[in-house]
């Protein structure tokens, strides 16, 4: 700040006047609080405002953020069509157990069944036999072992005089014309026909009785 020229000369006053009073020396200085004393500080005070939140208010502690709706119906999305892949996976896995176990019959009862109609011949052999009475004594008791077991294999003999006449099963050698049947029924059994279970291993040969033919 530029002075006025009239006032250049003058003495300049002494530094006691321009404070306008007597100077003031400065105080002692606080000493600093420690880092550890303002934690404490903190902790206190941190622990004073815990004391008096809301009751009614959960703490952050049991606070759990709830995932967004879009996210929720993915995840069930998810599960369901995880759920889906292990209901299929263990209905293929249960038609496969089942084909399994339905092969291994029908595989066991081809075996058996072909075994049973190489033993055919044996049987024909032995019932020829007991019509010529040579079946006797021992050689009896080993025929009778024989159907015995065969039996036990699932052999079925089948064939008698005077049931319906069924081609399915039986194989007509003769047919003798008789109006006093009103069905074709079988009048003599010439060789016995044998099954396994629902299998035919040999239709029986016989003599068919029916109406005569038409126009006869």
């Amino acid at each position: 700040m530029n002075r006025p020229t009239h006032v250049r000369d003058l003495p300049q006053p002494p530094l006691a006047l321009v404070g306008h009073g007597q100077e003031e020396k400065p105080g002692p200085v606080p000493p600093r609080a420690t880092q550890a004393g303002e934690r404490t500080a903190q902790d206190d005070t941190g622990k004073q405002s815990g004391d008096v939140r809301d009751p009614g208010r959960p703490s952050r502690q049991d606070e759990t953020v709830a995932p967004p709706a879009s996210q929720e119906a993915a995840l069930r999305a998810e599960l369901q069509e995880r759920t889906a892949d292990l209901q299929r996976l263990k209905a293929e896995y249960d038609n496969y157990r089942k084909r399994i176990h339905r092969d291994r019959l029908a595989v066991g009862e081809i075996a058996v069944a072909n075994v049973l109609s190489r033993l055919l011949p044996v049987l024909d052999a032995l019932a020829e036999a007991g019509e010529q009475g040579e079946v006797t004594g021992g050689f009896q008791r080993v025929a009778e072992a024989l159907h015995t077991e065969l039996g036990a294999l699932g052999l079925q003999p089948f064939g008698t005089a005077g049931v319906p006449f069924d081609p399915l099963i039986h194989e007509a050698v003769t047919y003798t014309p008789d109006d006093r049947v009103e069905e074709p029924i079988c009048t003599a059994v010439l060789r016995q026909g044998y099954r396994v279970g629902d299998r035919l291993l040999r239709p029986a040969q016989v003599t068919v009785a029916g109406k005569p033919p038409a126009g006869a």
